[in-house]
């Protein structure tokens, strides 16, 4: 009988976490949506649609966001308009009741309370069939509400996520390693569609069935997460609208980047233990998506240590050769870092440094969650 050593056992094992995670999944998603596409019906139309958005201090951004609503490419008598503003100190509500006379609705709510209350509020004071959400920064395309709209004639869809453009010109390594992350996700979310329904939705632009919405527990951080996966445990799809735009802006410096990865991943694990049954394979048709695109990643930073630890200590042969590409990788990474820190633009090595930065805010989402540490909504910048 051959005795394998349990370090080879705990190398491979490691090494499968982290393909699996960023080639296997996607390669598996590749193949389904290849060999089970699900038809989408697409019919445009025009059922009543509230734009709710939530805003605390957004006195920069409101008016702007605002116009941009009432831009939209749909009936203004089917169209609602409903800021909340969160408990704002500075002149956000003013500003969002001057446009009263042109049918946009302001809610106040006295102190601030999150996000999460402020789009229960906002849903609640709503009138139409259809909820859109929308942040307060970014912009959508004129057409991005009726596009969204059109995916809701199919009555097996529940929820429709837009798609989100990053400015096409960042500056910085950083930029452009999360525009290229972005754009593998995006991919990702697309095959998902194909096959049934994307794991969560793009917190920017994305739509729902007004019946459908649960009320969000207060101190949610991901409701573009816990919201859409609600609804696909309700029997319905959530799918990928590429033609619903909204545009926004990726973070130039690490840090600002960082730190909103931090919080999201740390929603990741919020979500799961507000809502247990995203893991059970019983309850969650998704229960591979979801482990595949959200777990897996969380899995992936304890995966690389133990793959660079299991391997320090089993140097020889192959084993060799995987001690050098993962050192080069961690190379490239710091000549990154050193980089963006001088201002110098380069993507190989600022591709590299993001990777290691997102999965280093992986493991500091872990933590953050798992101390209790409050994560408070902050207004957009």
């Amino acid at each position: 009988m051959i005795s394998i050593p349990l370090v080879d056992i705990a190398f491979f094992g490691f090494l499968f976490v982290v393909f699996y995670t960023y080639v296997g999944y996607p390669l598996l998603l590749m193949m389904w949506a290849v060999r089970k596409p699900r038809p989408l019906i697409h019919t445009y139309c025009t059922p009543p649609v509230t734009i709710v958005i939530a805003a605390w201090n957004e006195e920069r951004h409101i008016v702007a966001r605002i116009e941009n609503c009432l831009q939209q490419v749909y009936p203004p008598e089917m169209l609602e308009i409903i800021v909340v503003s969160d408990g704002s100190t500075d002149t956000t509500s003013s500003l969002v009741g001057s446009f009263a006379s042109r049918g946009v609705t302001l809610v106040e709510l006295e102190t601030r309370m999150g996000k999460a209350v402020a789009l229960n509020v906002g849903v609640a004071a709503a009138h139409g069939e259809i909820i859109v959400f929308a942040d307060a920064r970014q912009a959508f395309s004129t057409t991005a509400v009726r596009e969204l709209v059109a995916n809701f004639a199919d009555p097996s869809v529940g929820a429709v996520s837009g798609e989100l453009i990053l400015d096409s010109n960042p500056s910085g390594p950083t930029a452009e390693g999360v525009g290229l992350y972005w754009n593998i996700e995006k991919w990702i979310r697309q095959k998902e569609a194909h096959i049934d329904s994307i794991v969560g939705a793009t917190g920017a632009i994305y739509a729902i069935r007004r019946d459908l919405f649960e009320a969000l527990p207060p101190g949610t951080i991901l409701d573009d997460l816990l919201t859409p996966m609600r609804i696909v445990m309700r029997g319905f799809r959530v799918v990928f609208e590429g033609r619903a735009l909204a545009f926004d802006r990726v973070a130039h410096d690490y840090s600002s980047e960082f730190k909103r990865k931090v919080r999201t991943l740390a929603g990741n694990y919020q979500a799961m233990s507000l809502c247990p049954n995203l893991v059970k394979p019983w309850a969650n048709r998704l229960y591979l998506q979801f482990m595949s695109h959200k777990v897996c990643r969380l899995m992936a930073p304890g995966a690389l240590i133990g793959l660079f630890m299991t391997n320090l200590v089993h140097i020889g042969g192959w084993y060799t050769v995987f001690m050098i590409l993962q050192a080069s990788g961690y190379a490239m990474a710091l000549a990154g870092w050193w980089l963006s820190k001088i201002g110098v633009r380069e993507r190989v090595t600022g591709t590299a440094f993001t990777f290691c930065l997102l999965n280093y805010a992986a493991m500091m989402g872990a933590i953050q969650f798992f101390k209790a540490e409050a994560v408070q909504w902050e207004k957009a910048r």
